[in-house]
């Protein structure tokens, strides 16, 4: 799963004019990627969006054979056909296709939103953490070394990846069951289960 959103919405970056009066103030870094890789719920997430989206790729794959058969059928039968049989049949097969493009990528969008809605726990779980982490610690500011940001050498003692983890590990027992709730009612409301391909 990706873990774009996770860097913009949990990462605290420090913008290159402010480091000239940064004196005095606490630092620390963290590695996204690493965290999210431990991160409590995300196997479980994970899990859900793969049956999710089994049964999404399913629904695309009669979609794209309906079309094919289509195409096929054409392919066979376009040497009988008048001129305006086959004008006929080529604007219908270009509006099957646009609609097969159309259900696909409404189906990609409905996927990011389940893949999102399944991982909000888990960031929330994470900003917490690295919130409580920061006070805790008296920073002024935790860097992200996974989300390309502009620090190229660091002490590697304030590096905070494995007491953030181990932190999420600590909070997990009371963030299981807010992290399982999505999988549970709203997989059906998210739309990928319950599309049905244009029947022929």
């Amino acid at each position: 799963m990706r873990f774009s959103s996770f860097v913009g919405a949990c990462a605290l970056v420090l913008g290159v004019p402010a480091l000239a009066s940064a004196q005095g103030q606490k630092f620390a870094y963290v590695n996204s990627a690493a965290i999210l890789q431990s991160a409590p719920g995300r196997a479980d997430a994970e899990a859900q969006f793969e049956k999710d989206m089994t049964s999404m790729r399913a629904s695309v794959q009669k979609l794209s054979d309906s079309l094919n058969t289509l195409q096929e059928a054409y392919a066979k039968e376009e040497v009988s056909l008048s001129p305006a049989a086959k004008e006929t049949r080529l604007k219908s097969l270009r509006d099957k296709q646009a609609d097969y493009q159309e259900r696909v990528q409404k189906m990609q969008e409905q996927a990011q939103a389940r893949e999102a809605e399944l991982m909000q726990p888990i960031m929330d779980n994470v900003r917490k953490v690295l919130d409580d982490l920061r006070a805790e610690g008296g920073f002024a500011f935790i860097f992200d070394v996974a989300a390309g940001s502009l620090i190229v050498s660091a002490d590697k003692n304030l590096d905070i990846t494995d007491r953030v983890v181990a932190k999420l590990r600590l909070a997990a027992p009371r963030a299981a069951p807010a992290a399982s709730k999505p999988a549970g009612p709203t997989s059906a409301p998210a739309g990928l289960n319950t599309k049905k391909p244009p029947t022929e």
